[in-house]
């Protein structure tokens, strides 16, 4: 039986050709039959994938024989299934490009990376060790390295969720001195898998931020953990046709409808065609106007 997966992996490391790496893994996607999305960058891959069960460990012992990926953490969730030629119907093909950042936002030049990874980030909390940090010290700050929508249907508790709609919002937030407030606290960052607080925790640090941290292995890890029944809230939205996923039978629902105020995590994109922003939005108000939307109901 046909046993549909999704992996999320990244990695930081020197890579001499980004093009070379590009195409060994646009053809390894191809003959596996596997869909997704894959950024490549001279500063390491990020990506997800949907596939056949087999399929995907056959491409993460090809992925992990490379040397630079070897220690990759590779995160598995389900999929919703495969259609008539075995392909995942999370994903519409396979998209293997190269660019300036793996992850965008905006800063390529203040990234560095070495042979370790990032250089300049935050101390890495494992789900345990946050639990530590938050039991020891009254002051711990979460900030959310998402895009603000995503912290609409998921969140830890209390924590700050900038106003932004892309990641590349961050660095404008930062620089405007919104948050220098927090220069003095532990500032826990954390995102779905990991990578955007690689990067903003190492923004942060350079921005004179005194004690950063990084949730390892992102919420991802932490929901395999704790489940519902730890310091996280609500569900996970992820960038496939799932749209969110939930950690356990006694998930939350902590999103309010933008049309009607009803209580939902599922999100859309607005059905003005000349509109480019997404909603938490119900299955009623789906076809409301994003004018509508913004101002929520009445």
């Amino acid at each position: 039986m046909a046993t549909p997966k999704i992996v999320l992996f990244y990695a930081f490391a020197p890579l001499a050709d980004p093009e070379a790496i590009r195409l060994w893994q646009r053809d390894l996607g191809e003959a596996l039959g596997l869909r997704g999305r894959l950024i490549i960058s001279k500063d390491g891959v990020n990506g997800t994938l949907g596939g056949d069960l087999p399929a995907l460990k056959k491409w993460v012992r090809s992925f992990r024989s490379y040397p630079a990926f070897k220690d990759v953490d590779i995160k598995w969730s389900e999929g919703t299934g495969l259609d008539v030629d075995g392909l995942s119907v999370d994903f519409p093909k396979l998209s293997v490009k190269v660019r300036d950042e793996i992850v965008s936002f905006g800063a390529p030049g203040e990234l560095r990376v070495d042979e370790h990874g990032v250089v300049g980030g935050g101390a890495r909390l494992s789900p345990d060790a946050l639990h530590d940090l938050v039991q020891a010290r009254d002051d711990v700050v979460f900030f959310d390295g998402r895009n603000a929508l995503e912290a609409e249907i998921g969140r830890f508790r209390g924590a700050i969720v900038p106003d932004t709609e892309t990641t590349r919002d961050f660095v404008e937030l930062l620089d405007s001195g919104a948050y220098d407030d927090l220069k003095g606290k532990p500032v826990v960052t954390y995102c779905t898998g990991g990578i955007r607080c690689e990067v903003l925790s190492s923004l942060m640090t350079a921005r004179g931020f005194g004690e950063v941290y990084q949730l390892e292995g992102g919420i991802v890890r932490y929901g395999e953990r704790f489940g519902d029944d730890g310091l996280w809230d609500g569900s996970l939205y992820v960038f496939d046709k799932r749209g969110s996923v939930d950690f356990s039978d006694h998930t939350a629902v902590i999103g309010t409808c933008a049309g009607c105020g009803a209580q939902t995590k599922r999100t859309a994109n607005c059905p003005d065609a000349a509109c480019r922003r997404q909603f938490v939005v119900c299955e009623s108000c789906d076809a409301v106007p994003c004018d509508e939307h913004a101002t929520g109901p009445a």
